[in-house]
């Protein structure tokens, strides 16, 4: 007990008090002013009373930062090591309209950003999926040319895509994942085709895939569709 009341009143000398907070990763989009909110408003107590975990909690609230470690180095400094997002698309939720972000992870965080990216609309927790979903489309439809600048799922789980041109490719529900890319692959291939046989030049608004020997090609301002059979 005598040894424990000394080590205890040890550890409350000033001598021991915590007198700079290190950031060893240099932070891409987390601001100096941030971090050193974070700092102030969690770092309590000296060097050994000091809460670790209320320190890293308070740093990974902060927009941004995925991840955070914080330990102690001798005699008066924490160090802090962060991890931050990765963004690769925006995210928008059917029900809500809310947007936010997806990382590299498939994970969704709020951050602001202006970044060009491309825009994921669908079911809340569906992130991950759309994202994996994002990669597979685009290396389909790599041979177009194009950029997939909006990828959505609808409640019923149908694909919409929308290219950098502002076509839009109605896909349909993926009950068959070959089936899927096999109507891709045959829209890829044929749709230059397609668009020469027309009898007068027209501006495609919308190409519907769901059908199973060819696809529907809408044009802008009409309603009406232009069947392609295989």
């Amino acid at each position: 007990m005598i040894g424990y009341a000394l080590v205890t009143w040890l550890a409350a000398r000033p001598a021991f008090q915590l007198r700079e907070v290190t950031v060893l990763t240099p932070p891409a989009q987390v601001s100096a002013e941030q971090l050193q909110y974070a700092a102030r408003s969690a770092v309590k107590g000296n060097f050994f009373t000091v809460d670790l975990v209320q320190v890293r909690e308070a740093f990974e609230k902060l927009p941004w930062v995925r991840r955070a470690q914080v330990r102690r180095h001798w005699p008066d400094t924490l160090e802090v090591r962060l991890e931050e997002h990765q963004a690769v698309a925006y995210w928008t939720v059917n029900d809500s309209g809310d947007t936010r972000l997806v990382n590299r992870q498939g994970e969704v965080f709020v951050a602001a950003s202006n970044a060009h990216m491309p825009a994921f609309l669908g079911p809340e927790g569906y992130a991950g999926y759309l994202l994996a979903n994002y990669a597979r489309f685009s290396e389909l439809l790599a041979p177009m040319g194009r950029e997939l600048v909006e990828l959505g799922l609808s409640a019923r789980e149908a694909w919409q895509l929308t290219l950098d041109d502002g076509l839009v490719i109605r896909l349909g529900r993926d009950r068959e994942k070959a089936h899927v890319e096999e109507r891709i692959a045959r829209f890829v291939a044929t749709y230059p085709k397609a668009l020469a046989k027309l009898p007068e030049p027209m501006t495609v608004a919308v190409v519907d895939l769901r059908y199973p020997n060819g696809f529907a090609l809408l044009p802008a301002g009409d309603k009406k569709a232009v069947e392609s059979k295989k």
